[in-house]
């Protein structure tokens, strides 16, 4: 059986503020497309399918739209609902769709009876494990100590290993949280209050397979449990980091195989650093002009109206931040003995190189304040 892991599709999210439904949508349908020329048996989607626990109509329709095209070639789909996803949004139907081969597993205990579907070799069984809040759930198990979700995920995985000891067959876990094995800079937003709640990765010791979702650039914790990543880079600080899914290829003894597929990149994100006359003049970074860009400047003074001037060469720029190569340790002493027997020009001027990392008046500034002292001096 051939599965594709995938995660965090996180449909509706934007990118400092621009849409990104259309870049997704090339990217789900070549990921259709891999499932089509790989003879993908499963699909599994490992929670935050929706960024919004409201989701526009847009974003319903993409999901749709996607679902009944992986649903065209043949595959099944085991989804789950992630910390984003709204779990009776995304769970409506979920009965109807179940007929179509689309399993959508989003209630607290639906882990409890896997999906299994049947190769050549006999069943195997997917349980789907939603985004468990211990303070959600523990309520439920009045006689369990619930109150993270290493504890939470380690009652969820003690009945998972209960009921494939009595079914027997091969087994693939998805589950939606923070792994042991993963730096927390890698996680995309906090899915505890104060803090990351850690799962070790003996937790779901057991399965065949574990497929991960949460972090948004692909990991192995070990040759069984996996991150798969996003579909999109949804950050500048994932950047450098591949976008695609595992191939999970099952055999009659379980895991066989495990391969890294690309998905493509819509639009590539850059950082660009230098002084502002080099990164809108320079044919160096003419490769950059249609990618996301975030700007590092390194100009002494802050340019005026630095962004627009970026965004005439770069229109996809959209932060721009102000890191001067130089910086002008500021004079201690006191205002009174800064301005101590000096003219009202050289106060302007001492003002100046204050705010202005060490530069003061230019020739220009310099006319025009001597103007403005003339005639306020003038009867």
């Amino acid at each position: 059986m051939k599965i594709l892991h995938t995660s965090d599709w996180h449909i509706g999210r934007t990118f400092h503020t621009h849409q990104t439904l259309d870049h997704l949508r090339v990217v789900l349908d070549a990921l259709v497309e891999i499932v089509r020329d790989r003879h993908v048996d499963v699909v599994a989607v490992a929670g935050d399918i929706f960024d919004s626990a409201m989701p526009s109509a847009d974003s319903y329709a993409l999901l749709g739209g996607t679902l009944a095209k992986l649903h065209a070639t043949g595959a099944r789909v085991v989804m789950t609902s992630g910390n984003h996803d709204s779990a009776t949004r995304l769970g409506f139907q979920s009965e109807w769709t179940a007929l179509a081969g689309i399993h959508v597993i989003t209630r607290f205990d639906q882990y409890r009876t896997p999906v299994s579907i049947d190769d050549e070799h006999g069943p195997v069984h997917f349980y789907g494990i939603p985004f468990l809040e211990p303070a959600l759930v523990r309520h439920h198990y009045p006689d369990e100590l619930l109150k993270t979700h290493e504890q939470v995920l380690g009652l969820a995985m003690r009945q998972v290993r209960a009921d494939l000891a009595e079914r027997g067959g091969r087994s693939v876990v998805l589950s939606h949280c923070f792994a042991a094995g993963v730096s927390a800079s890698d996680v995309e937003r906090d899915i505890s209050a104060g803090g990351l709640d850690l799962v070790p990765a003996a937790v779901f010791d057991g399965p065949d397979y574990v497929a991960l979702g949460h972090i948004h650039g692909r990991a192995r914790i070990t040759d069984r449990v996996r991150y798969s990543g996003a579909p999109l880079h949804y950050s500048f600080a994932e950047a450098d980091k591949p976008r695609g899914g595992w191939l999970v290829d099952l055999d009659e003894t379980g895991l066989a195989e495990v391969e890294w597929v690309d998905l493509p990149v819509p639009r590539r994100l850059t950082v660009l650093t230098g002084d502002l006359e080099d990164l809108v003049t320079d044919e160096t970074f003419a490769a950059a002009e249609q990618d996301w860009v975030a700007a590092v400047l390194t100009d002494r003074v802050r340019p005026l109206d630095g962004m627009r001037t970026l965004q005439k060469r770069f229109p996809y720029c959209v932060t721009l931040e102000h890191r001067p190569t130089v910086q002008v340790t500021a004079d201690a002493s006191s205002y009174a003995a800064r301005v101590h027997q000096k003219s009202d020009r050289d106060i302007v001027d001492g003002f100046l190189e204050f705010v202005r990392n060490g530069v003061g008046l230019t020739e220009f500034e310099h006319d025009l304040v001597a103007d403005v002292l003339a005639e306020v001096a003038s009867p």
